[in-house]
This record gives C-alpha cells, structure tokens and sequence, in this order.
C-alpha cells in the first residue's frame, strides 16, 4: 500500500475510531447532562488541570518521539514502557497526598476523593501507552476504532447506570476508569508487544533530548487550556464551571476531535516526508485547506444554532452555556491552526522552536484570565479569541519558514473557506431567529439548511478544496482512481 493510500486509509479509520470514541461519549455525556446537575460536572472540571499535567508528565513525548523514530527497537520501546510505568506511579502518590490541598483551595471537600480515584487513570494509561503509540506508528487505525467502540460503550453504559441509581458525580470518576481499563485490556489483548527486562539509558537520552521539549510545551499547553478551568472554579463556582466545561464539551467536538484526527494520521505520513521539501509542503497544505473547510463550517454552524442544539440536547438546566458556546466556537476556529502548524515543528524536529511558541501562547494567555477574574466569563472568552488570533499568527509564521508556506499563503488558502462558512452560519442564524418552532424542529430546519447551503456555495464556487474531498469520497467509494500527486500532496 503506497503513503498516499495508508494515509487516506488511516484517516478514515481514525475519524471512525474518534467517531466511536468521542460520539460515544459524547452521547452519554449527553444522558448524564440530563440525570446530573451543573456543579457534579463542574467537579470533574476542576481536577482537569492536575490530571491533564500529569499525564502529560507520563508520557515526556516519548510517543512522538518513537513514532518519529524510523528504526525503533525492542529495547527502545521496553525503556518507554518502564519510564511511564515508574512516572505514573510516582505521579499518583503525589496527586493522593495533594488531593486534600486541592479541595481545600477549590472549597469543596468531595474533590479529595475524586482526585485520588482519577489518579489511578495514569497508571492504567501509563500501561498501554507503549502499544497505543505503535498501532499510530503503523496507521492501523482500524484496530483503535474497534478499540474505542467496545470501551466507550462499556464505560458510558457504566455511567449511564450509577449515575441512574443515584451516585452524582461518581458516575463520571467510574465511566472514564472504566473505559481507560477496558481500553487497556484490549491493547493487550490485540497486540502481541510485551515488554523485554530491559532498560537503555543510551535509547532513553536519545528519545528525551527530543520528547523533553514536547514535555514542557506539552504542560505549557495544558497550563493554558486548563488554568480557565482553575479560575471559574477557584472565584465562581462549581456550577458556573460546570455550564463553561458543558460549552467547552460541544465545542471540542467539532474542533478539537478533527484535529486530533488529522494530527495522529498526519504526523507519522509527513515524518516519512521530512527530507522532501516539495512534497511535504504539498501536503501539509492540502491538509490545512481541507481541515479548516471543515472546521469553519462546523464551528461557525454550531454557533448558529447554539440555543436549539443545547435546549434540546442537554435540557433547560443548561442554557447560561448557550452564550458560551457561541463565543467558544470563535475561539476554537483557531485551535485546528494552531494545532496543524505546531506538529510542523516536530515532524522537523524542531521541537526547541515548538516549546518558545508554547510559552509565548501561555504569557499571552494571561490577560484574559484577568478579565476572568475581575469582569466575568463572557468577556474572558471574548480576550481569549483576540489573543488566539495573534497566538496562530505568530505559529504560521514560524512553521512556515521551516517549509517555504507562510502566514500569508496559509491566510490566502483558508479565507474563501471561512468567507463561505459565514454566509451560511449568517443565514442559519437568521433563520433560527425567524422560525416561530420549538427547538427540535428548529434545529433539525437549521442544521438542514447549514448542511444544504455548504454544499450548494462550495458547488457554485467551484472551492478547491471541497472538490478535493468529494474527489477522493466518490473515488474512495467507488474504487476509482486516486487523486494525482499534484493534487493530493502527500
């Protein structure tokens, strides 16, 4: 199977695999929005920040790093496998022992055992991460999907039913162990990797002079995505946080699950392009233009018809997050551009110029906690989107040099695919208004009508890369001829 086949094959099966995994998901979160309150969500939302750090800690971005790697070992692997093992659990005694200072600085004493108990998630993660990282390096993502689906199924059911019989918040501390164990179960069982007794510090320096980097920009990132978190819930409360991490959850569907998506099958195909500039620019752009076609129409769509989507879904108890979430999907347009151009870093093995850029991002980040803090939520979120905004600028601007694709270019490409999703999101939103009809019927006319209006101003201006995807859907579909070389990139 050629790159260009792998890489198409690897893309639809990791939309599947996200697919299961996050529409799964998604949908118990949407039963749970409805059997829990506000503030049991806004808990969880509160111990994001430690965990996320400590994951991000266990894995030292050695996974980018052997996926990078071209002739990995036995031994390489083994050492990986033994260093997150020792980190998670040196991680998990700290997380245990601080848990009480945690709930003591948040005000709510339950935290110190929800802490605890998602703590446990790093060992188990820290378990099956060596084999998650190989079946990405071969692009089987078809593997991940039936993965996903047999362990988002079992974990939601889970949730679904303590929270059913009345456990509140614990439904949401069992429904993520218990899918993060049965995941870890069937990488065991479907992989035949077992670690060897052995550990090379010669394999480990070699791995973490690169991944050390990715590590602290890798905590750099979470500090900047979850110190908002820290922030509602430290001068609000927990049920104000609750209805931000209920936005935050709708928004991440669109934005970031298609950027993860594309980001796991992007990186290990263009790291084999890493030496042929012509060819990796090809790609990377076709990408960027096709990802973001998607991304505007979906973030600018969900913002139209937020006040129906979130009615109907989640219920009335949830309607302060309408105005979050239009204002969160502004934001996130710009999450899949900053994502995109910063794995250009470590596809070059840049990842020195990948940690400034992350630390740039963090100090731009504080000014809008500061409106948090002192002017509310709404325009917290409002400064984030401006400082967004320079935060991709300066990103395209770095990535770009490294490949001859500049900010300019990248703004070029991208503009008549945000310009045609704003007709649309315009007219939908307008529509919504008009429309004398409950929210169910209003949403499905809206959605409809997004949908319709999409295709039908891609058709009429002939967008390039709209006729990219429904070239390779059709040709996918038919077993036709692929895309010619010049066209597809990579």
């Amino acid at each position: 199977m050629s790159l260009r086949q792998q890489t198409v094959s690897g893309l639809l099966w990791s939309f599947l695999d996200d697919l299961a995994r996050g529409g799964l998901l998604f949908l118990s979160g949407l039963v749970l929005a409805r059997l829990l309150t506000p503030r049991e969500f806004g808990l969880i939302g509160m111990t994001t920040l430690f965990i996320a750090i400590s994951q991000s800690i266990v894995n030292s971005g050695f996974n980018q790093a052997l996926i990078r790697k071209q002739d990995c070992t036995q031994a390489d692997y083994s050492t990986v496998f033994y260093f997150n093992l020792l980190v998670s659990f040196a991680l998990y005694l700290l997380l245990f022992f601080a848990a009480g200072w945690i709930a003591r600085f948040f005000r709510e004493p339950p935290l110190e055992g929800i802490i605890r108990a998602l703590g446990l998630g790093l060992l188990i993660g820290a378990l099956g991460m060596v084999q998650q990282t190989q079946v990405v390096k071969e692009i089987d993502f078809k593997l991940l999907t039936r993965i996903s689906l047999v362990s988002s199924a079992i974990g939601g059911a889970l949730g679904i039913a303590l929270a059913y019989a009345g456990y509140g918040v614990w439904s949401l501390v069992v429904m993520t162990l218990s899918r993060a164990a049965v995941e870890l179960a069937l990488l065991w069982r479907w992989r035949s990797w077992r670690p060897s007794l052995e550990f090379r510090w010669a394999s480990f320096r070699a791995m973490f002079s690169f991944g050390s980097r990715l590590l602290a920009s890798s905590l750099i990132t979470t500090l900047y995505t979850q110190l908002f978190n820290v922030v509602i819930g430290r001068f609000f409360s927990a049920a104000e946080l609750g209805q931000f991490t209920q936005a935050q959850t709708f928004r991440n569907l669109p934005s970031q699950r298609l950027t993860a998506v594309v980001q796991r099958v992007s990186y290990p195909a263009l790291a084999t392009l890493q030496e042929e500039a012509p060819r990796l620019k090809a790609a990377y752009r076709r990408m960027l233009q096709c990802t973001m076609l998607a991304t505007f129409a979906l973030m600018l769509g969900m913002a139209a018809c937020a006040e129906p989507l979130l009615i109907t879904l989640v219920g009335e108890q949830w309607r302060p997050a309408i105005v979050y979430l239009q204002l969160l999907c502004f934001v996130g347009m710009f999450y899949p551009l900053h994502a995109i151009n910063l794995n250009m870093f470590q596809v070059r093995g840049r990842s020195d110029l990948y940690l400034k850029l992350e630390v740039i991002k963090t100090v731009l980040a504080a000014p809008a906690m500061a409106v948090g803090v002192f002017w509310g939520i709404q325009p917290m979120i409002v400064t984030l989107f401006f400082i967004s905004l320079a935060a991709y600028v300066l990103t395209a601007a770095c990535s770009g040099r490294l490949i001859g694709y500049s900010a300019a270019e990248q703004i070029r490409d991208i503009l008549p695919s945000f310009i045609l999703a704003a007709v649309m999101a315009a007219a939908v939103y307008v529509l919504g208004r008009w429309l004398p009809l409950p929210d169910l019927p209003r949403l499905v006319v809206q959605v409809g009508a997004g949908a319709t209006l999409t295709v039908g101003l891609a058709e009429l201006t002939r967008l390039d890369s709209y006729l990219y995807l429904k070239r390779l859907a059709l040709d996918k579909l038919m077993g036709g001829p692929k895309p010619s070389p010049g066209k597809a990139g990579a």
